[in-house]
């Protein structure tokens, strides 16, 4: 059997996929960028993908999975594969959701400290000079978060470790996800919001834990940052497209928002031609200190990437192998039996 990673987004040559799959599958990793630099022979001759961020897999490369009975989604997140048109094929899509929930989570309450601490405030300015830049007043969102209500939207793995951290700051937590059972609250201790906007009237800090899907794109819109309690912060280390980020520059400029933390972005790498984008690198007054930017790093550590790794080879496996489908995001719709195991 052979398992293609087109994408890869390590420098070996699969050495922790090899040790899982074992010397009898033939493993090809390529760190292609587009779908094109891949040779049709090797689309065609996959029996799994494992699929890291880079390559969309959408129709069209569908067309070209001839013999692909898994595709396996290297990550958390899997917007950028159609698993309609996968389904539609009888082609069972699986995701990794297990592998860097606490560091997403740390990264989450980091960017909201460095924001209310004002730490990468104070450091730039001691760069810049040590003598001037040594004084309390050089951050300018620095707050106590003790008492501070945080909220989460989407109360999954990762939104239940960022509560728990915030918690354990002595902050109150509040969360809204309309698809969690009733009683959620009770059994955590949380407060629950019945909608969005009645989080975003209540809360202080907004962390963004939900999937990227057309019910959640720009869920973060005008209408959603208007009612949002003045003074608050908001932290996403989900999707960028949750956000629509014309109106949340309007509202920085504005100050209807007091600083944003974000290490995902609608366009990987950010378009440097978007105002807000240009603004951020002129340190414009207006936004100076109110916004943190990472490169959708929340999820890595060495660890983290080694537990992904590990895990999507696992699922590749255990289905090939055994007929055993793990995380199996598209499972209700897929057509028809999963194919059977190998021998």
């Amino acid at each position: 059997m052979m398992i293609l990673l087109p994408d890869a987004a390590f420098d070996d040559d699969g050495a922790i996929e090899r040790d899982v799959l074992g010397r009898d599958a033939e493993l090809v990793v390529r760190r292609a960028r587009r779908a094109e630099q891949i040779p049709d022979e090797l689309w065609a001759g996959a029996d799994a993908l494992i699929s890291y961020i880079d390559i969309p897999v959408d129709r069209a490369l569908l067309d070209r999975l001839r013999q692909c009975r898994l595709i396996v989604r290297a990550g958390v997140g899997f917007d950028h594969v159609d698993i309609e048109a996968a389904a539609a094929r009888g082609l069972p899509v699986c995701n990794v959701p297990d592998y860097g929930t606490t560091e997403v989570a740390d990264h989450a309450i980091a960017l909201m400290l460095g924001l209310a601490r004002g730490l990468v405030s104070y450091h730039q300015r001691l760069l810049a000079d040590p003598e001037a830049g040594w004084h309390w007043s050089g951050a300018p969102l620095v707050r106590r978060l003790r008492g501070l209500r945080f909220g989460v939207v989407g109360l999954g793995r990762i939104g239940t470790a960022a509560a728990r951290r915030a918690a354990g700051l002595d902050m109150t937590v509040m969360f809204h996800d309309p698809y969690l059972a009733d009683g959620v609250e009770l059994a955590l201790g949380y407060q629950r919001a019945g909608s969005l906007h009645e989080l975003l009237a209540n809360v202080d800090v907004v962390s963004l834990h939900c999937p990227l899907t057309s019910e959640t794109r720009h869920l973060i819109d005008e209408a959603a940052l208007a009612v949002l309690r003045p003074g608050a912060l908001l932290i996403n280390t989900a999707r960028g497209r949750l956000i629509d980020l014309a109106a949340l520059e309007q509202a920085l400029r504005e100050g209807r928002i007091d600083g944003v933390g974000l290490d995902v972005l609608p366009h990987e790498p950010p378009d440097p031609e978007h105002s807000l984008i240009q603004a951020f690198r002129r340190r414009e007054p207006w936004l100076d200190g109110r916004l943190l930017l990472t490169p959708h790093a929340a999820w890595f550590s060495p660890a983290g990437r080694a537990d992904l790794r590990r895990k999507s080879a696992e699922t590749v496996r255990d289905f090939l192998r055994q007929g055993r489908l793990r995380n199996c995001v598209n499972r209700s719709v897929v057509s028809g039996p999963p194919p059977a195991a190998a021998d």
